[in-house]
C-alpha cells in the first residue's frame, strides 16, 4: 500500500469561503487569487468551486495558460505584471489584464505593437514599499499610460501593508484618495484582511476585491482572530497515520539531538510525515495535532520522513490511527492550520504552499 500521508482539498469549503468574501464586499466584484498554484491546493482542483468568481488573479503565465485550458474565458489579472517585453504578446494572446508598477513596464508598452489595446492596473505604493509608484509619481505614470494607444483602460490599484494589524488602512487610504480622487477607472484595494476587517470603511470604494488567504480558510489576522471567528472553513487537510509505537520511561529521549526527554512513563506514536513532505522542520515539542480526532502534541524534532506524537491523551491509539496535521479529521474535529503555523513561527500561507510534490492529493 502507499505511504499513508495524504492532502485533501475540500471543495465545499472553497465555495463557502468565496461566498464569505462576497458577503464581506457585496457591491464589489471578486478576484479569486490563485497564485502559487492556488496556495498549494492546485489550480485544477480549485477551479470548479471558485469559478463563480468574477476573475482570477495570479503571477505566472503558465498558470494563466492552465486557467485558459480549463475553458475560463473571464478576466485574469497578472498581479506583478510583465517581466519582459515579449510577455506582452502572451497578454494579447491569452487576453490577460496586467499590473503596471514601474516606468520600465510603461516603456515596454510604448514600444509594443498590438492591434488590441491592453487593460492595465496602475499600482500605487501606499506604504508597502514593494511594488508601485509612490503617490508623488503616480499621476505622472497615469498620464503616460493614458497617452498610449496600446492602452485601453486604466484601473487603479494599491495594496495595504497593515490591514491585518492595529495600524490599519487609514494613512494608506488617505494617500490613495488624495492622488486618485478625480481619476477615472475602476479601483481594486482590498486583500483578505482589508475585506474582512475594514469592509465598512471601504464599501463603495473598491470595484474589485482580491481575497487570497481567506478563500483557503485561514484567518488573515491570526492570532487576533481565528478562522472560526470569520466563518471560514479549512480547505486543505494534511493527514497521515501512526506507523510505529514506543514506550518511554523517565529519562528517555526522542529524535535527533535528544531535544525531548520524558519525565515519566509515556507512550508515543511515530507518524508518517516529515519535512520531506513539507511539514515545517522548525516545529517542535508542543506543536498541536489531532490523533483519532483528539488534540495532542508533537514531541522532539521533525525528521525528513517522520515525526513523533504524545499519545497520553489518546490511550487507545495504535498502528494505523488517523493523525490530522492540520485541517479536518474524519470525526469532524478541526486542527486549525494557523495554530500549527504559529507553533512553527510562520503563517498558514507557507504551510499550504510548502506541501511537497511527493504527497498525494485527493479532492472531496
Amino acid at each position: 500500500m502507499p505511504r499513508p500521508i495524504l492532502a485533501t482539498v475540500h471543495t465545499a469549503a472553497l465555495a463557502h469561503n468565496l461566498a464569505r468574501a462576497r458577503a464581506a464586499a457585496p457591491d464589489a466584484r471578486i478576484w479569486a487569487v490563485v497564485k502559487a498554484n492556488a496556495y498549494g491546493h492546485g489550480i485544477e482542483r480549485v477551479f470548479d468551486p471558485l469559478r463563480s468568481a468574477d476573475g482570477f488573479a495570479l503571477l505566472d503565465f503558465a498558470e494563466a495558460q492552465r486557467l485558459r485550458a480549463l475553458d475560463w474565458r473571464g478576466p485574469i489579472l497578472l498581479l506583478e505584471g510583465c517581466f519582459e517585453a515579449r510577455d506582452l504578446e502572451l497578454c494579447s494572446r491569452l487576453g490577460l489584464w496586467h499590473t503596471i508598477h514601474c516606468n520600465e513596464q510603461i516603456d515596454m508598452l510604448a514600444a509594443h505593437k498590438t492591434q488590441l489595446p491592453h487593460r492595465v492596473f496602475l499600482k500605487m505604493n501606499s506604504g508597502m514599499n514593494r511594488l508601485g509608484f509612490t503617490p508623488e509619481r503616480y499621476r505622472a505614470a497615469w498620464t503616460r499610460l493614458n497617452a498610449l494607444p496600446q492602452v485601453d483602460e486604466i484601473s487603479l490599484m494599491t495594496h495595504f501593508s497593515d490591514a491585518d494589524g492595529p495600524k490599519g488602512i487609514a494613512a494608506a487610504l488617505k494617500a490613495f484618495d488624495a492622488v486618485t480622487h478625480d481619476l477615472p477607472g475602476e479601483r481594486t484595494l482590498s486583500n483578505s484582511a482589508a475585506s474582512l476587517r475594514h469592509g465598512s470603511v471601504l464599501a463603495g470604494r473598491s470595484d474589485w476585491i482580491r481575497p487570497g488567504i481567506l478563500v483557503y480558510g485561514s484567518a488573515p489576522d491570526f492570532p487576533e482572530h481565528s478562522a472560526v471567528h470569520w466563518d471560514l472553513q479549512p480547505t486543505m487537510t494534511l493527514s497521515s497515520r501512526i506507523i510505529g509505537l514506543q514506550e518511554l520511561k523517565a529519562g528517555d529521549t526522542v529524535g535527533y539531538g535528544s531535544s525531548f526527554t520524558a519525565d515519566g512513563p509515556m507512550r508515543i506514536g511515530i507518524v508518517a510525515c516529515g519535512y520531506g513532505d513539507g511539514y515545517p522542520r522548525h516545529c517542535s515539542t508542543g506543536t498541536p495535532m489531532l490523533v483519532g480526532g483528539v488534540r495532542t502534541r508533537m514531541v522532539g524534532r521533525v525528521s525528513m520522513d517522520m515525526l513523533t506524537v504524545d499519545l497520553t491523551p489518546v490511550p487507545t491509539a495504535g498502528i494505523g490511527t488517523e493523525v490530522t496535521l492540520w485541517g479536518k479529521a474524519s470525526s469532524g474535529a478541526l486542527m486549525p492550520i494557523d495554530e500549527v503555523a504559529q507553533a512553527g513561527g510562520t503563517v498558514g500561507y507557507e504551510l499550504m504552499c510548502a506541501v511537497a510534490q511527493r504527497v498525494p492529493f485527493q479532492v472531496e
